[in-house]
C-alpha cells in the first residue's frame, strides 16, 4: 500500500523515486495522481516527504486537484534550457532534471518508474547520472521494485475502485449473455431475424460499446474464443468465427476505470443450448478445483503453495499440468492466479517455481482462474474471479456472477 512506500524504500536503500510520463495508463503515475489529464510530467517522491508533481502550464488545475504538491514546469525556462543544450533534446532533458534535483535536494540513490519513449530517457538519465556525483541512478528487479511491492496489497479506497469496475463488468457479462441467447439458431449457429450469422467480431464490437457506455475502457481488448481457439488460453477468437451451439465459449473480459485507472479480471466458459458430455466433465473438474483451492487460501501463505495444490488436484483427475509436465500444451497449463490493481497483472505472483517467494496477503486483490486446455478436441473451460483477501484474512469475491455451463436459448 502507499502507506508502506517510505518503508519498502528504506529496505531498497532508494533516497528517492522518479516517475515519468503521463498519468493516463501509466500505473506508476497514476497510483499518485489518480485519473487526472496530466502529460509530460515528473513526479518525484524523496522518502519521508509528500509527493511532488511537475508539470505544464495548461494542466496546473488537473495536477492541482491531485492533491500532490505540485511545480510548473514553465518556471524552469525550458525554450531557454533547450537553447543552452543546442537543440539537443537528450540532453535538455538531463538538464531539466538536473535543474529539479537541485532545486529540490535529491541526493542518494535513484529509483525511476513510468511510461515514457525508453530510448531517449535511457540516454538523459546517464547522463543525469555522470553530471551529478551525488546521485546515483537504480534499476531494480521488476518483481523486487519498491512501487510493485506498494501495489501488491490494496487500500479500501483501492478496492472500492476495483469492485466498481466488477460490477460493470458482471453488466456487460449479463448482457452479452442476454443478446447470445436471444438469438435464433439455423443450421447449428446463431442467427439473427433476417438470417444473418452472428459472428465473434459482433459480439466483440458490442462488448466494446456496453463498456464505454458504463464508465470502462478495454485497452488489453477481450477474449471470446470458441472450439479450438477455447483451447488455447489467451487465443482472442477470430472475429470472423461464427457462433455454434453446444461448443464452448471461453470469455474472458478485462475492462478498467475509464482514463486508464483501476482493472477487473473475469471468465466464464458458456456452451450454448447444451453441453457435450466431455465438455461438462472437464468443466466440473475445473469448478471442483476452483472451490477446494479457493476454500484453503488463509492469509501470511506462499502464493506458489495454492499452484501446486491446483496441479496436483488436476493430476488426480487425470490431467497433465505444468507441475510435473512443464512443456504441456494441454490439461492445467498456467498458474492458479496474479494480482490485479492498476496493471492487469501485478504482483503476487502465483508461479509454483521454488525461487517464487510471494506471499498471498491481506490486502491482496487477486485472480482465482483455474481451467483446463485441450484445443485438438474443441475443449476449453476457465473460471475466473477477482477476489479481495480482506484485512481479516477471509476472502470476498468483488464481483459475483453465476457459474452455469450452459445457457438456455430463449428461442428454441
Amino acid at each position: 500500500m502507499k502507506t508502506d512506500i517510505d518503508q519498502l524504500m528504506g529496505e531498497a536503500n532508494l533516497d528517492v523515486l522518479l516517475v515519468s510520463g503521463p498519468a493516463g495508463h501509466n500505473p506508476y503515475m497514476t497510483y499518485f495522481t489518480g485519473l487526472v489529464h496530466v502529460t509530460h510530467s515528473y513526479l518525484l517522491v524523496k522518502r519521508g516527504e509528500k509527493p511532488i508533481l511537475f508539470h505544464g502550464a495548461m494542466e496546473r488545475d488537473e495536477a492541482a486537484s491531485t492533491g500532490l504538491g505540485t511545480v510548473d514546469l514553465t518556471n524552469y525556462d525550458t525554450i531557454k534550457i533547450l537553447k543552452d543544450a543546442c537543440g539537443d533534446q537528450i540532453r535538455a532533458r538531463m538538464m531539466l532534471l538536473q535543474r529539479i534535483f537541485q532545486d529540490h535536494g535529491v541526493h542518494g540513490r535513484v529509483g525511476v518508474y513510468g511510461k515514457v519513449e525508453v530510448g531517449p530517457f535511457y540516454a538523459a538519465l546517464n547522463l543525469l547520472d555522470e553530471a551529478m556525483a551525488e546521485i546515483e541512478i537504480v534499476g531494480e528487479a521488476p518483481d523486487r521494485s519498491v512501487l510493485i511491492r506498494a501495489r501488491t496489497t490494496k487500500d479500501p479506497d483501492e478496492v472500492k475502485h476495483i469492485q466498481e469496475v466488477g460490477k460493470i463488468t458482471t453488466s456487460v457479462v449479463a448482457d452479452v449473455a442476454g443478446f447470445l441467447t436471444s438469438h435464433q439458431v439455423k443450421d447449428g449457429v446463431l442467427v439473427d431475424r433476417e438470417g444473418g450469422a452472428l459472428t465473434v467480431g459482433d459480439v466483440k464490437r458490442r462488448i466494446n460499446l456496453w463498456l464505454a457506455m458504463r464508465g470502462a475502457d478495454n485497452p488489453e481488448g477481450s477474449i471470446f474464443a470458441i472450439g479450438h481457439d477455447a483451447g488455447v488460453p489467451h487465443s482472442t477468437g477470430k472475429d470472423d468465427d461464427l457462433i455454434p451451439v453446444g461448443k464452448p465459449i471461453v470469455f474472458d473480459i478485462y475492462p478498467c476505470q475509464t482514463g486508464g485507472g483501476y482493472y477487473h479480471d473475469f471468465t466464464r466458459t458458456w456452451c450454448l443450448g447444451h453441453a457435450p458430455d466431455e465438455v461438462q466433465e472437464v468443466y466440473e473438474d475445473v469448478l471442483d478445483v476452483y472451490e477446494t483451492v479457493y476454500a484453503a487460501m488463509v492469509p501470511n501463505t506462499p502464493c506458489r503453495d495454492y499452484q501446486v495444490m491446483a496441479c496436483e488436484l488436476f493430476e488426480k483427475k487425470g490431467h497433465p499440468t505444468v507441475l510435473n509436465t512443464p512443456q504441456t500444451k494441454e490439461g492445467y497449463v498456467h498458474s492458479l492466479a496474479h494480482g490485479v490493481g492498476l496493471a492487469i497483472h501485478e504482483a503476487p505472483s502465483f508461479s509454483h517455481v521454488e525461487t517464487n517467494e510471494d506471499q498471498l496477503l491481506p490486502g491482496s486483490v487477486i485472480t482465482h482462474e483455474p481451467g483446463l486446455y485441450y484445443p485438438e478436441r474443441e475443449i476449453g473451460a476457465r473460471i475466473e474471479d477477482t477476489v479481495w483477501m480482506r484485512p481479516d484474512g477471509s476472502l470476498e469475491v468483488l464481483a459475483e456472477y453465476p457459474k452455469d455451463l450452459v445457457l438456455k436459448m430463449k428461442n428454441v
